[in-house]
């Protein structure tokens, strides 16, 4: 589904729109104003009540438009140019660079990913002279020898059945150990790529789940499933036909023509009849995974737009073609298992026949064929690392394309409350205009705003006056459409993603708190922070007291997306995070919302207080109170500057300003009541 339209009259909350998309400022439609419809506001034809879309047949090849491509991503701060990020589509010579771009990561793991398929390879082929000593085992029995005879025999297979277990065990043990270890590289790389987009208008944040959960999960079953039980295969089929030579050349001769049938044809054949069903796979599951994001936390606009059964409708129609195309899988790995089977039957026969012109004896005839058996089913796990790589290739291509993201800091940062290290720079506004689409009232209208260093100006105005879209427009998450943000005399878009997040950042609308300790959450705004600069942060916010209150102190968690806080304690810690962080531009989008007025102003004082000499601050507030020490103040409306002074001189003055500032303390000091 594509981006529904914005409120014309709110240019700064496009959020109002049908879910299926996001707005242009990458704000996802649930997080947004879930007022009424008005009636200036139009449906796109495709949700329009009663709208039927096109049913695709079950013989088509191609994949419903799912929306998301591996360049759209998720952006939650100040963002890099030069990510790329087409479509793409795996095949051939493109599948194989997006396995070698994994596989390099793979580089500090070597030993433990070799050690692991050496345990494989020692695994199989200790089940396969376990079948055939077995196998010689009883056939000579059946003759009544003396006991002495079977000794070694009936030695060797108990040690082969438990060395069997113990090397199972072992490469298991290595081979995750190696692989969790990577996994943890890659999801970071992939989560700063998703972070740092700045192409954040066709924003999906359930298809940046998908790659962060199931795509990188590939990675995984690549190591796991492809290369280590794959290569183990590779080396007991040389083994086994060495064996069978010792005892006949002949024979040998038959069984690797059967091998070479299970381990090269079979997985050729495999790969040719699941890759155009497998490639699909990976984008219909990134897209299912965006229809369940955006039918749950959209459920309210979808119904007030009369647009459910048109969004459950594609929903399903993805559903069903990733269940058709699941189906024609399973049933192309049946119809290989079952020619498996088949090979491995008429390589036995085939090697019997052959042994016993060649005159071997009945007992070594039968280990013969005991052993073929054993070794085709071995070579037959060839066939599955053929069809999981197959099915793989479309996860991994989508990978590739975000492990040239960059490398999460472990020690940056400026050091201790002072934000050292961190020059101040001069911001300045120059002629901005915003418009989220053609023919809509622009979100921001010619704004002219200087913000030097050290500088700190505030900017307010109703709801939907482009107060948020001036805040995403300095931190890089929307670009104007005319004019330009320039730090220190150069384009804001022109700055690297490492650098411009230490220069310009803070506390964007909704801040995303994770499910981790208050700890780990302040960590991230500086990753090496003492326990003297977390209490300074939490101090400044607020939060400090309930923190040492708790019985884990820093190490209580805080539940699944602040789930544990309330809404004043979740927005104190976001707060702690972006000063603890101390950019050079600290811009604070609402800081004290959902805190009472007496706690608000005493939150603010402080924060402000905190901020290191040198640095600016754009706030961002709809609370008048406490902005009298403020440098300037702009007031927007519709998205232009109406007013801008300081504290005294606008209250001094009729406008917009003075009465807003009369009503708040009128209603703080209980003469009236504010409703919306």
């Amino acid at each position: 589904m594509s981006p529904g339209p914005a409120v014309p009259d709110r240019p700064d909350q496009p959020g109002r729109a049908v879910p299926g998309g996001v707005s242009a400022d990458g704000t996802t439609p649930a997080a947004r104003d879930r007022g009424t419809p008005t009636p200036a506001e139009a449906i796109p034809p495709e949700l329009a009540p009663g709208a039927v879309p096109t049913e695709p047949t079950p013989d088509e090849d191609e994949v419903v438009p799912t929306g998301p491509t591996p360049g759209e991503a998720v952006a939650t701060g100040p963002v890099p140019a030069g990510v790329g990020g087409g479509r793409a589509v795996p095949a051939g010579a493109g599948g194989v660079r997006a396995e070698r771009a994994v596989l390099r990561l793979a580089r500090p793991y070597l030993g433990r990913l070799v050690g692991a398929g050496l345990l494989a390879a020692a695994t199989e082929f200790a089940g396969l002279a376990l079948m055939a000593t077995a196998t010689w085992l009883l056939m000579s029995a059946a003759g009544r020898p003396p006991l002495d005879r079977l000794t070694v025999a009936i030695v060797a297979v108990r040690a082969l059945a438990i060395s069997r277990g113990v090397f199972r065990y072992a490469e298991r043990l290595a081979g995750h150990d190696a692989v969790l270890r990577m996994i943890t590289d890659v999801r970071a790389r992939v989560f700063g790529t998703l972070a740092a987009r700045r192409d954040t208008a066709s924003q999906r944040s359930g298809d940046a789940l998908s790659r962060l959960v199931s795509d990188v999960e590939a990675v995984q079953d690549l190591l796991l499933r492809v290369l280590v039980p794959g290569a183990a295969a590779a080396l007991v089929s040389v083994l086994a036909v060495g064996g069978a030579a010792l005892i006949s050349l002949p024979a040998a001769g038959v069984l690797a023509a059967g091998l070479l049938v299970a381990g090269v044809a079979l997985p050729a054949l495999a790969t040719v009849l699941t890759r155009r069903a497998a490639d699909e796979v990976a984008p219909l599951r990134g897209a299912l995974a965006v229809d369940a994001v955006d039918l749950t936390h959209g459920a309210a606009d979808l119904a007030a737009f009369g647009a459910t059964g048109a969004a459950l409708g594609a929903a399903d129609r993805r559903s069903r073609r990733l269940a058709r195309l699941e189906r024609r899988l399973a049933a192309v790995g049946f119809a290989l298992d079952a020619a498996g089977v088949l090979v491995g039957g008429l390589t036995a026969a085939a090697v019997v026949a052959v042994a016993l012109r060649a005159g071997v004896g009945g007992v070594l005839v039968g280990v013969l064929a005991v052993g073929a058996l054993a070794a085709v089913e071995v070579a037959l796990a060839l066939v599955g690392a053929a069809r999981q790589r197959t099915q793989l290739r479309a996860a991994l291509a989508r990978v590739a394309v975000l492990l040239t993201g960059p490398v999460p800091a472990t020690g940056a940062g400026p050091t201790a409350g002072a934000g050292a290290g961190v020059p101040g720079h001069h911001v300045r506004f120059d002629e901005v205009t915003v418009r989220y689409r053609a023919g809509a009232a622009p979100a921001l209208d010619r704004v002219g705003l200087d913000l030097p260093a050290g500088r700190r100006v505030a900017v307010v105005g109703p709801s939907g006056a482009g107060k948020s879209t001036l805040a995403a427009v300095l931190t890089g998450a929307v670009r104007p459409n005319a004019g330009r943000v320039t730090l220190d005399g150069v384009d804001v878009s022109a700055y690297p993603a490492e650098e411009l997040p230490r220069s310009i950042g803070g506390l964007l609308a909704e801040a995303y708190v994770f499910h981790a300790s208050v700890r780990e959450n302040l960590l991230l705004g500086r990753p090496g922070a003492g326990e003297a600069e977390l209490a300074a942060a939490t101090r400044a916010a607020g939060l400090l007291d309930w923190v040492r209150a708790q019985p884990a102190g820093w190490d209580t968690v805080v539940g699944e997306e602040g789930g544990q806080l309330s809404g004043g304690q979740r927005q104190r810690l976001a707060l702690a995070r972006a000063l603890l962080a101390a950019p050079a531009v600290l811009v604070l989008d609402e800081p004290t919302e959902g805190l009472d007025p007496a706690a608000a102003d005493a939150v603010l004082a402080s924060a402000l207080a905190a901020t290191p000499a040198g640095h600016s601050v754009l706030l961002i507030s709809h609370r008048l109170s406490g902005l009298a020490e403020l440098d300037e103040i702009v007031v927007l409306d519709a998205g232009r500057v109406v007013q801008r002074g300081r504290h005294a001189e606008l209250v001094a003055r009729p406008g917009w300003y003075r009465e807003q500032w009369l009503l708040q303390e009128a209603a703080e000091r209980g003469y009236l009541a504010l409703t919306p």
